[in-house]
């Protein structure tokens, strides 16, 4: 008993030494602050313009970057300081006057402004200001109005791979990555906030004496290092943009990727938005990234699939010919080429050349529907690419599930099935790499301090078709280039070009059929044919006063290769 009395006395007399200690040392730290250095103190207080109480503490975010092909790094989003304006409204006599002052220094609502400092409580009333803002909010000389440091995500580029990058926005009052990498990336990107809000002096001593005793708090977010070459990406969204002024699309899209390492170059789509101004998107559609988030029945660039997976069964061979009659009947139900007419006996060559509906079909029943099946799965379509974005949707195979004849012979040619964009240029892929599904990425590494860089390491998910049946289905590719796209005059003379376009009927919205004069049109290809160092995939939703894509789309094909063949220098392959 008497030796648990004497522990319980030692351990009491330890812990009021402790408190000692920590209030010798916080009633020293208070007087040096507020006594011997109060003139220092004030004098740096009274230099300054603003309050530190900021509430929206990113410092610690880590910043993101494009790659230059020469290896530089460009900003794409970091971070800017800057002071908001905060009325305690519960001090304000006349709203309307503390308003016209505000509206005096920076630009504001007035009549905004006086409804909400009318309401009680603290409002901010302006963001972004430059600090000579700050100093003339602070001569307004009001106990009721001040101004305080913020700091915000600033994405140089405006517009520039909006629907990659995503924002910075609200969830309740945290801020937090929105849409794209900055959501994807949430947990590398951000730091641990520091959130004194507003707990004044005493709160503030206490994070400096933490500090003092424990080292700095916080840990810093690391810095992401993208696939996306800049200036490859301006120039793919140039010309989105030149396809919408030219034929009026609702809505258009491309990626740029490494057929070989998964690693997107570029991706885009139109509309777009620009993520310094989020807050003034009218349409959060404008948010979502199509080419990962939305599917579509993507037409006749199926066909290429499908031929190269009859290829690779070892059903048919390019000489392999059938009887076409120009159309076909399943379920009771007529499917036609797209210009109704017949050819005769035919070749697989021209399948492709001509685009042919039967000639898919035909090459889609050579392998059987379980085969066909099975190679849909193997090009990846119906399941995730595994991409490092948010929101990824997955293809819509569901018709196949029926076995019905009439199901397989739209997807022979790519209508009944539905993929995302992303998902249909990896699929693609396999026929310019070798006749591998790769992973597609889009950071390239992840900046460590102080440590090793994450870097990434490109991967293979399966293989598709064998490298054989990739070169074959490349040749018939070329072919289709040399001497069928818009009658073989876009045809380059130094380089193999592999292609196909697609012109798919879009479904009613209620899944009662088609519409007759509405279209979505694709078109892939790939460059040097058979070294690929680029394969591109475009699609347009909905152009005006034109069927085809071909017509569309040939046009910003062509020209986005031969800027990439010049722009990294591509040695002739012919």
């Amino acid at each position: 008993m008497f030796a648990a009395l004497g522990s319980f006395k030692f351990r009491a007399c330890f812990v009021c030494a402790v408190f000692f200690i920590f209030g010798g040392i916080l009633i020293g730290r208070l007087f040096f602050i507020q006594v011997l250095s109060y003139d220092s103190y004030s004098n740096e207080a009274n230099g300054q313009y603003v309050s530190f109480k900021s509430k929206d503490d990113i410092a610690t975010r880590g910043s993101v970057y494009f790659k230059e092909k020469d290896g530089n790094f460009i900003s794409a989003a970091t971070l800017k300081e800057g002071f908001f304006v905060e009325v305690n409204s519960s001090l304000v006599d006349n709203p309307k006057d503390i308003c016209q002052k505000i509206a005096a220094i920076v630009e504001l609502d007035e009549e905004g402004c006086v409804e909400r400092v009318q309401g009680g409580g603290y409002e901010r009333v302006a963001h972004r200001l430059n600090s000579q803002q700050a100093q003339e909010i602070k001569k307004i000389n009001s106990n009721s109005v001040d101004s305080f440091s913020e700091q915000w995500r600033f994405y140089p580029g405006d517009f520039l791979a909006s629907q990659i990058l995503g924002f910075v926005g609200y969830k309740g009052d945290e801020l937090v990555g929105r849409y794209g990498l900055e959501q994807y990336y949430e947990d590398v990107l951000k730091g641990k906030r520091k959130n004194l809000k507003e707990g004044g002096s005493f709160a503030a001593l206490f994070w400096d004496l933490g500090k003092d005793l424990l080292g700095s708090g916080g840990d810093k977010g690391y810095d992401i290092v993208l696939t996306i070459e800049p200036r490859v990406q301006s120039v793919l969204e140039g010309l989105l943009g030149g396809i919408i002024e030219k034929w009026g699309a609702e809505q258009v899209g491309g990626i740029i990727m490494d057929p070989k390492t998964g690693a997107i170059i570029a991706m885009a789509s139109n509309p777009n938005f620009n993520p310094n101004n989020y807050g003034e998107v009218e349409d959060i559609s404008y948010f979502k990234n199509p080419l990962i988030s939305s599917v579509f029945e993507l037409g006749s660039v199926f066909k290429a699939l499908t031929m190269a997976a009859a290829i690779d069964s070892g059903k048919i061979t390019t000489e392999t010919t059938y009887f076409d009659n120009g159309y076909a009947f399943f379920n009771g139900y007529k499917i036609e080429n797209y210009d109704g007419k017949g050819r005769g006996t035919t070749d697989m060559q021209i399948v492709l050349n001509e685009s042919l509906n039967t000639g898919a079909i035909f090459a889609m029943q050579q392998i059987g529907k379980e085969g066909f099946y099975e190679y849909v799965k193997k090009y990846g379509l119906g399941e995730k690419t595994g991409v490092d974005l948010p929101n990824e949707a997955v293809g819509n195979l569901s018709n196949l599930s029926t076995m019905r004849d009439l199901e397989y012979a739209t997807a022979s040619f790519g209508q009944g099935i539905a993929v995302s964009p992303l998902e249909f240029t990896v699929a693609v892929s396999a026929l310019a790499n070798g006749g591998v599904i790769v992973n597609p990425y889009i950071v390239d590494k992840i900046i460590v301090e102080g440590g090793k860089d994450n870097i990434t390491t490109p991967s293979i998910k399966r293989r598709a078709i064998d490298e054989n049946s990739s070169k074959i289905i490349t040749r018939m590719l070329v072919n289709v280039v040399d001497d069928a796209l818009l009658g073989g005059t876009v045809k380059l003379e130094r380089y193999s070009l592999a292609a196909k376009t697609g012109t798919a009927q879009l479904p009613k919205e209620d899944g009662g059929g088609y519409y007759d004069d509405q279209y979505l049109h694709s078109f892939f290809g790939y460059a040097p044919a058979f070294d690929a160092k680029f394969i591109v995939f475009l699609f347009a939703k909905k152009p005006q006063g034109v069927k085809y894509a071909s017509q569309t789309l040939t046009e910003p094909f062509m020209d986005v290769i031969k800027f990439l063949l010049s722009y990294y220098e591509i040695p002739p392959d012919r």
